[in-house]
């Protein structure tokens, strides 16, 4: 790939492409709903001003030469339905991936259709081929897209505090090698 290239990836359903400031007020509709984000670490958003200083760090990021995490709006028809992104670790070369979606659109299948974009992304244009991704113990549909991946549970741990959340909660830590 070459470098500072912004690519669309498309999906069976999807359309993913890069988030920006232009998906403010659908970005803010998910990421300020606590059904959406009890089980996140950095959610929920509490201002509009947050998600906006959020989505101008995504910009940033994407005008960088080499980016080192790459967030994508989810596109359903056009509309914006949520998000994934994978984190690329420089020292190790291992990506984090993770996703949200609007419960508006739960149990479609559309995380696993997102994720396996991205994921097939980092593979060939970026030659990731270590995956991790992180959850709350009490996420089931997030640990299920996870396993969906082909990605095994590697560790449990204590310790995982979520925004929306005063005491501690346990994480799940699943991953994936290709060979």
């Amino acid at each position: 790939m070459k470098e500072n290239q912004l690519v669309n990836i498309n999906t069976k359903r999807l359309l993913l492409v890069p988030l920006g400031p232009q998906y403010l007020i659908s970005t803010h509709e998910y990421a300020s709903d606590f059904d959406n984000t009890r089980y996140m670490k950095c959610l929920p958003s509490t201002t509009v001003s947050e998600t906006k200083d959020f989505l101008e760090r995504v910009q940033e990021e994407w005008q960088k030469a080499s980016p080192q995490f790459y967030e994508y709006a989810i596109l359903l028809d056009g509309e914006h339905i949520g998000a994934v992104s994978i984190y690329i670790n420089k020292d190790n070369g291992e990506g984090n991936i993770g996703w949200i979606i609007n419960k508006k659109y739960w149990r479609n299948g559309y995380a696993e259709e997102a994720a396996k974009g991205i994921l097939n992304f980092a593979i060939q244009e970026l030659g990731v081929r270590k995956f991790v991704a992180h959850c709350d113990s009490e996420n089931i549909g997030s640990y299920r897209v996870m396993e969906r991946l082909g990605m095994s549970l590697v560790s449990k741990m204590q310790g995982r505090r979520n925004k929306s959340s005063k005491e501690d909660r346990e994480e799940l830590t699943y991953s994936l090698e290709i060979e």
